[in-house]
Order: structure tokens, then C-alpha cells, then sequence
């Protein structure tokens, strides 16, 4: 089983948000996937409870007994310290979420500094990757960020941006992989980055 961590020590970053869509991508591509909600607000968990049946299936981790292949993990907001060196050896992923404003970017400074530092990481055994949310590309947000992450070596693998889409498809259990293509197709368009990244 592979697992992928979504953290970042600010809450409000959009950690959640990544984490189910991201299981909703893997369970549309026909992936067996469980999701672990570390986060005390267990929003992840109170979205799969509304989740319809008839969608592609998304397990609870501890709970459902069928193998997975993908273990996705909504982590705390302030998750560092020895809880991060545990949650990164568990991991063979970690995405970083950060929300578009230059508080958030210097909030997460240490962070990413301490994911960079981490031996997984340098010696190449675990990627981490960096994803703006609501953030468009060429905009200051994404150039500042961009220009930070350069110089600790850690990449932006995407730009999600702002859409309504997201919370629409929340609010009856589902992820923007369940919504119509048609309906989705900029949105998809903006995740292509991210998931080539994850199927590598």
C-alpha cells in the first residue's frame, strides 16, 4: 500500500479539501483507497459519512477491511516534531498545501524547511511536493512561492484555483472526480500536474 501524507502546520490551507479529492481521484481511476482523518475537526470523516453509495468507494482507514492500494492521510494543523518525523516514515508521498497569501507562505517556511531536512527526503526515498491552492499561476502568490520553494529544493507540482466546484461537490459527499467532466474540464486541467506527480 502506498500512503500519501497532506499536511501543513496552518490550518486553513486547504489540507482536507486535497485530501478527499485526491481519494476521490484514485477511487474514479478504479484504485481501492482508504482515507485516515488525523485532524481533530474530523471534517474528512464527517464528508465520507455523506458520501452516496453508488459512487467509487472510499474506505476509512481501521475500519474497512479490504486491502488498499492508497492510503491518503488528512493530518492536524501543527503537526511537527517527532509527530511529523512518525508521519513521514509512514509515507512514501507528501503533499503540501498552501493557501495564497504571503502569511501563509511565511507560516509554512519552517515547515517545509523541516520536510527538506528530513534523511527520507534528502536521500530521494520520499517526494514531497508543494500544491497553491487558490492560487493561479503567474500571479505574486504563485511567483513568491515558486521563488521560495527554489531554494530549498522542493517543487510546486500545482496550481489548484479557486472554483465554487469543490464546495458544491462537498456539500452531497463528493469529490470533483464524481462531478461530469464537462462540467469540471478547467478544474481537471489544473490537477493534470498533480496526478502525472503522483503516477510517476
Amino acid at each position: 500500500m502506498k500512503a500519501i501524507l497532506v499536511a501543513n502546520p496552518k490550518g486553513g490551507a486547504g489540507k482536507t479539501t486535497l485530501a478527499v479529492n485526491l481519494a476521490g481521484w484514485l477511487a474514479a481511476r478504479g484504485d481501492a483507497v482508504n482515507l485516515l482523518d488525523l485532524d481533530r475537526q474530523k471534517s474528512a470523516s464527517k464528508w465520507l459519512a455523506r458520501r452516496p453509495a453508488h459512487l467509487p468507494a472510499i474506505g476509512i482507514a481501521g475500519e474497512d477491511k479490504q486491502k488498499a492500494d492508497w492510503l491518503v492521510i488528512d493530518s492536524p494543523a501543527g503537526l511537527h516534531g517527532k509527530n511529523l518525523d512518525h508521519a513521514v516514515r509512514l509515507v512514501a508521498r507528501v503533499l503540501v498545501p498552501i493557501a495564497p497569501s504571503l502569511f501563509d507562505i511565511q507560516a509554512s517556511q519552517d515547515f517545509l524547511e523541516a520536510l527538506a531536512a528530513e534523511k527520507k527526503v534528502r536521500h530521494g526515498k520520499i517526494d514531497v511536493g508543494v500544491v497553491g491552492m487558490r492560487m493561479a499561476p503567474r500571479t505574486r502568490a504563485a511567483v513568491t512561492l515558486e521563488q521560495y520553494l527554489h531554494r530549498i529544493e522542493l517543487p510546486v507540482v500545482a496550481f489548484l484555483h479557486e472554483t465554487q466546484q469543490y464546495v458544491n461537490a462537498a456539500f452531497e459527499g463528493k469529490t470533483l472526480f464524481d462531478l461530469p467532466p464537462h462540467l469540471t474540464h478547467a478544474e481537471r486541467e489544473s490537477w493534470a500536474p498533480l496526478t502525472d506527480w503522483l503516477s510517476r
